[in-house]
């Protein structure tokens, strides 16, 4: 705690309560409690309730012999049946008609009720009254059961209604279906309809109107400097009422609420209490962060005999609320080849029509970008999952050559939020990179831009390696399923974490020649983006898998394309790499395929798209 207590809006009857909510952790601090008062809406409420009573031996057998026997019988033939008289077995088929659990007409029919109570091995009672009351709370948007009234008391405290629109609609009860009423009694606790036991609210009727009470309750403004969040909560006394709290919360977000109104709490107390506990948490981080540069300069001046020279350590730069936004943006126009992030929610406040723009721009000068998302541990517990008109827009942005430049995918499991980008920047931290709804307030947002080499790498590999893992996945259910978007996507997500020598290995191991295509447009985009060296052996490779081919295939025409377009480049930068490549034996069959025709010289080839 930065500020005491006496500094702060915080009314006396609640001190005792603040000392205790900031003992609970050193990272909590209270910057304002008031008390305030609002209206109930009381409704005494009439119940009618039937309980079971275990059946006697004559009645059980009236029952099982009107579900058994075909056709039902009368009380006459069942009293014949029995050889006795039927008076006895008239007597009590009108005590079970009374019960509802035979219908009131002949032959014995019994009723939906009765099988229910049969069933367990009992008949219903005649119902019984119970006067309970219905509580209506606006805070809580509910109605409630309780056995005693509500007592008159005078609050004299302010009227939270003053200075939050609450919704007084009173709710009419008696409007209301039976089983809503049923599932509120049963809700607020009541031991009045509980059907697994047989005991059932059947009917209910309201006794008298509607009347008003007031309840105290407590608001908390709390700062948490360990989450670097600000909360509000509502209670009475240690009950935290949450549904009021979150409510409250939302409202304050979106700007419909002023804490210098309801609490008296300024902007500048809120700035001036979070800077406080922020700088001191900064101190601590910087110092941790100064031992990891000293560290990684240590180790490098071991390596290299070289201290004053040394220009490659890098640094973690820490950045706060609209700082971090500019960042993400400076950084994603930075990239040269690729972009990782990982988002445990993706949403269409952030990827709205403006972010689109710069991935497809992104994508237009050959940079690949993976998104991985999820924070449950299986997709189908996703309570926010991608709406499906985001998912249409990303598969829409492709790179020039046809191929989709972005790839996200469901990861789950993981609550991390981290950008990098060309294995050179680490952004991490606590920003929701792709669902920041950017609230009205700061939320005391954190995020990392860490630049020392390999603290890079670490963060690179880990995520990486998630991204690989998912790409060999997809990969075998693509060949399980013969599904050839499946095996693109493989591809995709290998060309670009610059593994296209798995992707062509993967191809030439199963045979799948036909997405040969695809892989030289991913060898094209490495080429462009100087991630793939033309001397690479998977050049050689993949032209000696062109013996495979037949002029016939439906793809050859999308080969032929390719590796003259793979050549060009490799060409523009090294012309005798490129010629290197194109041996008699690989001539020969770029002739059979007419990659080439037979009148082409090699060098002119080379020299024609150069």
């Amino acid at each position: 705690m930065f500020l005491a207590s006496s500094a702060k809006p915080i009314d006396e009857n609640l001190k005792k309560l603040v000392d205790e909510i900031e003992a609970q952790s050193r990272s909590l601090s209270v910057l304002a409690a008031r008390e305030f008062r609002y209206s109930l809406r009381q409704t005494p409420v009439e119940v009618n309730i039937k309980e079971p009573r275990q059946f006697n031996v004559l009645e059980e057998f009236i029952i099982r012999a009107a579900i058994e026997f075909q056709p039902p019988p009368t009380e006459d033939e069942l009293a014949s049946v029995l050889g006795l008289d039927s008076i006895f077995i008239k007597t009590t088929t009108t005590t079970l008609r009374s019960l509802q659990t035979l219908s009131p007409t002949s032959p014995l029919t019994v009723t939906a009720e009765g099988r229910l109570f049969y069933e367990k091995g009992s008949v219903p009672q005649p119902p019984y009254p119970i006067q309970i009351y219905a509580i209506t709370d606006p805070l809580s948007d509910k109605i409630t059961f309780q056995s005693e009234s509500l007592n008159e008391t005078t609050i004299n405290l302010p009227d939270l209604a003053d200075f939050i629109t609450i919704d007084h609609t009173i709710a009419d009860i008696a409007s209301l279906p039976l089983e809503e009423i049923q599932k509120s009694i049963q809700a607020s606790g009541l031991a009045l309809h509980i059907p697994e036991e047989g005991k059932i609210v059947t009917s209910y009727k309201v006794l008298a109107s509607t009347q008003k009470f007031w309840r105290k309750i407590s608001l908390f403004v709390i700062f948490d400097a360990l989450e670097d969040k600000l909360s509000i909560q509502i209670r009475n006394g240690k009950q935290i009422f949450e549904s009021a709290s979150n409510w409250l919360e939302l409202l304050h977000t979106d700007g419909k609420i002023s804490l210098q109104a309801l609490c008296k709490l300024s902007t500048e107390t809120i700035n001036f209490e979070r800077q406080a506990i922020l700088n001191q948490k900064n101190t601590e981080i910087e110092a941790r962060l100064e031992k990891i540069r000293q560290k990684a300069l240590e180790t490098y001046t071991k390596a290299t005999g070289e201290r004053d020279n040394y220009k490659a350590l890098g640094e973690a730069v820490q950045l706060r609320d609209g700082q971090i936004s500019l960042v993400f943006s400076e950084v994603l126009n930075s990239a040269k080849s690729q972009i990782l992030i990982y988002s445990p929610w993706v949403n269409q406040a952030v990827v709205n029509e403006k972010f689109l723009t710069l991935l497809q721009k992104l994508a237009n000068r050959g940079v690949w970008i993976l998104i991985g998302h999820g924070i449950a541990r299986r997709q189908e517990d996703e309570d926010k999952p991608i709406p499906p008109e985001v998912e249409k827009k990303l598969q829409a942005i492709k790179t020039p050559d046809g191929l989709p430049s972005v790839q996200f995918f469901w990861l789950g499991d993981s609550h991390v939020k981290e950008v990098i980008v060309d294995k050179e920047i680490h952004l991490c931290g606590s920003h929701n990179w792709l669902s920041y709804r950017g609230d009205y307030l700061p939320r005391g947002e954190s995020v990392y831009k860490v630049t020392i080499p390999h603290q890079v790498q670490k963060a690179y590999e880990f995520l990486a390696n998630r991204f690989q893992n998912h790409a060999q996945k997809l990969w075998k259910n693509g060949l399980k399923n013969r599904d050839y978007q499946l095996a693109v996507e493989s591809l995709c997500v290998w060309g670009a974490l610059g593994m296209e020598d798995i992707a062509l290995k993967e191809i030439q191991k199963n045979n799948l020649f036909e997405l040969l295509p695809v892989w030289l447009n991913l060898a094209l985009q490495g080429l462009k983006s100087k991630n793939l060296s033309g001397d690479s052996a998977s050049f050689k490779t993949a032209l000696s898998l062109l013996s495979h081919v037949s002029i016939e295939e439906a793809f050859i025409e999308q080969l032929q394309q390719g590796w003259r377009k793979v050549i060009g480049a490799i060409a523009i930068n090294n012309p005798e790499t490129a010629l290197n490549l194109l041996s008699d034996e690989v001539w020969a069959q770029f002739i059979r395929l007419t990659i080439v025709q037979e009148s082409d010289s090699r060098n002119d080839f080379i020299l024609y798209r150069t």
